[in-house]
């Protein structure tokens, strides 16, 4: 079948496939998502994925680059400012707390689908398939690599292992929280369903990924 007989032009077919394969790996992860469903739920010919990415694999990776890569060459940019303010110094624990997790929570709480790509970008933590750990690798290796000098000098007194796993930690509660309220309402009977639920939200994410960036050594070290 040709897919360029689809009823939408070429970019808006690659959208729809995007959109679509989004939306099913957020809610049923990688493996478990066929070319099949996402191009159904699309809308599209089956052979659209091949002609538009080459492979499920290339798909995943595109899926995840559409939001990832502006989202790390913000933290990039942010870091930069932050150290140019700071003229030489070492800057300031909240500024590059700020600089690193500013962007994702404005982009979940910019639209659904920006949500529903933060739930995807957490489900890369807990089912991590070879082809996505290494592109994610390949993705954080300068955003890491700057924001753990920074994380170093900004805290000489921590040592660089465990600035790297409270990273870890951080990037951990940070994917949870803005992937939806329901969880807390179920949970705590708390009512959430205010129509700005992520920007009440955010400070109080800040404040507690500052809290455990900051918090005492564990005890031996």
């Amino acid at each position: 079948m040709d897919v360029r007989r689809n009823h939408y032009p070429a970019n808006e077919t690659r959208s729809r496939i995007l959109d679509a394969a989004q939306a099913l790996f957020a809610v049923n992860g990688f493996e478990a998502t066929s070319t099949r469903a996402i191009t159904t739920t699309a809308g599209v010919n089956l052979a659209a994925v091949n002609y538009h990415f080459g492979s499920k694999d290339e798909l995943v990776q595109a899926v995840l680059a559409r939001h990832l890569r502006p989202l790390n060459a913000q933290r990039v940019m942010a870091l930069d400012a932050a150290e140019v303010l700071a003229g030489g110094a070492p800057v300031k624990a909240h500024f590059i707390v700020e600089a690193f997790f500013r962007g994702s929570l404005e982009l979940a709480a910019a639209s659904d689908q920006g949500r529903e790509f933060m739930r995807l970008l957490g489900r890369t933590f807990t089912e991590p398939s070879p082809v996505v750990r290494e592109f994610l690798a390949n993705e954080y290796a300068e955003v890491i690599g700057r924001y753990r000098t920074a994380f170093c000098r900004a805290l000489p007194a921590v040592p660089v292992e465990e600035i790297l796993w409270r990273l870890h930690f951080m990037l951990g509660a940070m994917s949870y929280a803005v992937s939806g309220t329901d969880s807390l309402q179920v949970l705590t009977g708390v009512e959430v369903d205010e129509p700005d639920a992520m920007q009440r939200m955010a400070p109080r994410l800040m404040s507690f990924l500052l809290g455990g960036l900051r918090a005492p050594l564990p005890d031996g070290d």
